[in-house]
């Protein structure tokens, strides 16, 4: 092979991308460049190696053997050039770069939006990719520098930095449905009353929590309406739909104004904190630790954090 030059290291990160991705036209969405691009891109590194890389179909790319191989050694390559860049943000006051986060609805709502504004202003020389997902992912694949989830949900091999205190998981019901329908007094009651159902990242549904320690129970409670997403639950029991189960903290204006009643309070069941999780313990990832750090403050003064 001849010697290695400067474009040899871009046209193998290319490579690595549709790797992961198993897709060019992902591939080319993650880089900011065109399928077309790409597809220059390979014939031209497939013919300066002589070797052929990819099988691509209408429906697929996977790796030959030989690109199989290739993968596997840069994938050690590539960690190796990375961790040597990310020890700059040990010396770096203000972050230069990307970060590429993946975050549930609940977190981009609770945590990441009351600081946007301010976080963009503090750093702008820092990108920063925010995906709303609820379903969990592997971030190292997908490509993500991080992630938030509720503490019980997060990879065992991932390190993960709580960014609120216990969340507070609550039932709430229009003041029309509880008219119409009575005020449930213990979780058994909910079995004979319309419930709003919640659908879990896995698409199963899930099960209520009620009550802490020993005395907790789960039910799996009846409705004819299910949602994913909280923002469609909340407006749902608005509408006296039924009951609903959502985070406290998202319908704090509701319960203040009196659209919307807790029911069964000395049921509500205590949870897992929001962490932010990475594979990485310096947290080198550029902007990582200041966004942490900005939330964490936001976030001890809506109560969503105790202070030490």
């Amino acid at each position: 092979m001849a010697a290695f030059n400067r474009s040899e290291l871009a046209d193998l990160n290319v490579f690595m991308a549709i790797i992961r991705r198993r897709s060019f036209r992902h591939a080319a969405h993650e880089l900011g460049v065109t399928t077309s691009a790409l597809s220059h891109t390979m014939r031209n590194l497939e013919t300066r190696l002589g070797v052929k890389l990819l099988y691509r179909t209408s429906r697929a790319v996977e790796p030959t053997d030989a690109g199989s191989l290739l993968a596997e050694k840069l994938t050690q390559g590539f960690a190796t050039i990375k961790d040597g860049l990310d020890t700059l943000e040990l010396y770096r006051e203000t972050p230069i770069g990307r970060l590429r986060l993946n975050v549930p609805r609940d977190a981009a709502v609770l945590l990441l939006a009351p600081i946007l504004g301010e976080f963009c202003a503090a750093y702008p020389q820092l990108r920063l990719d925010l995906i709303v997902q609820d379903q969990m992912i592997d971030i190292i694949a997908e490509g993500y520098d991080a992630g938030i989830r509720y503490g019980a949900t997060v990879p065992q091999d991932m390190v993960a930095v709580p960014l609120t205190g216990e969340l507070r998981w609550i039932m709430v019901a229009s003041p029309a449905y509880l008219a119409r329908q009575g005020t449930p007094q213990v979780p058994k009651d909910l079995l004979q009353h319309t419930c709003i159902r919640m659908y879990l990242g896995d698409k199963t549904t899930y099960k209520w929590e009620l009550g802490n320690g020993s005395r907790q129970q789960r039910i799996d409670v009846p409705g004819h309406f299910s949602a994913a997403d909280t923002e469609t639950i909340v407006n749902a029991a608005l509408q006296g739909v039924g009951i609903a189960y959502c985070l406290s903290n998202r319908v704090e204006q509701e319960l203040k104004d009196g659209r919307l009643v807790e029911v069964m309070p000395d049921w509500a069941c205590m949870g897992e904190p929001l962490c932010m999780y990475y594979p990485s313990r310096r947290q080198s990832q550029p902007g990582l630790r200041q966004l942490m750090d900005m939330i964490r403050m936001k976030t001890i003064g809506s109560q969503l954090i105790e202070p030490h």
